[in-house]
């Protein structure tokens, strides 16, 4: 990674993870703007983890000054990715989310969990790749299951709402091998939802301590951003306090 650039104030970026989208962390966004917290939330292509990545590193790339990435679910993957091509990340927040390691796969990874139970949710969908009249495999929740497996603590009224505006994942989220991870070169922070169904409360714990995480255990579902966003603002704030105090900005 190149030297972090300090010319401007140090912005907090919210990737969102798969079957969502970037108004999952509103909740969370309105409590550090409430604070005075310069951030944003991009759109996570949700196509695989190499392009993701790449799209993700180039919006980084754009924002002047350092940044504290943030990551829920599938989108930690994505910022644990990103962040090594992005000269001005002097942070990690892994919140419910995949930190791999390089050569790992998602697809894999959810398989050896025990407290999962997505695999057995999810539906395969085609969708045009603009190649001719090839098609691809992308990946949503079944709205039957969406409540269970993912966002058991929240009102069935609200989650109904989330399984018919859900975003598909295109299978390379899931079966691309992850780079090289920025954990090793970058301090990290983890959100572990005790209550995870998704992916998996033992695999996000095992990965948060691989990588030398800080962790924060919060009762609650996959979607604990949602359903406890001052808990998962709280440990943000953490992390940005430290990061200001390495890179000496405001």
């Amino acid at each position: 990674m190149s030297q972090t650039s300090t010319s401007g104030p140090l912005t907090v970026v919210l990737v969102h993870g798969a079957f969502a989208d970037a108004s999952s962390w509103a909740g969370v966004i309105e409590r550090l703007q409430a604070g005075g917290v310069y951030v944003t939330a991009p759109a996570n292509p949700l196509r695989g983890i190499a392009s993701d990545s790449a799209y993700i590193a180039s919006m980084l790339n754009q924002i002047p000054g350092p940044v504290l990435a943030v990551g829920h679910s599938y989108g930690g993957a994505v910022i644990t990715n990103a962040a090594t091509r992005a000269r001005n990340v002097v942070g990690l927040v892994h919140v419910a989310a995949f930190a791999p390691e390089e050569g790992e796969r998602l697809m894999e990874v959810e398989g050896a969990s025990k407290d999962s139970v997505l695999t057995s949710a999810l539906v395969q969908l085609r969708y045009p790749t603009g190649q001719g009249s090839d098609t691809g495999v992308e990946f949503a929740i079944d709205p039957a299951k969406f409540h269970d497996a993912f966002a058991a603590d929240l009102p069935a009224e609200r989650t109904a709402v989330m399984a018919a505006t859900q975003r598909p994942a295109a299978e390379p989220a899931f079966t691309e091998a992850n780079g090289a991870p920025a954990w090793k070169s970058l301090p990290s922070w983890a959100v572990v939802a005790t209550g995870d169904k998704a992916a998996g409360a033992d695999v996000i714990h095992s990965m948060a301590v691989r990588a030398g995480a800080t962790i924060t255990e919060v009762a609650g579902s996959h979607v604990i951003m949602i359903s406890q966003p001052q808990a998962v603002a709280d440990v943000i704030l953490t992390a940005l306090a430290s990061a200001r105090v390495d890179v000496g900005v405001s």
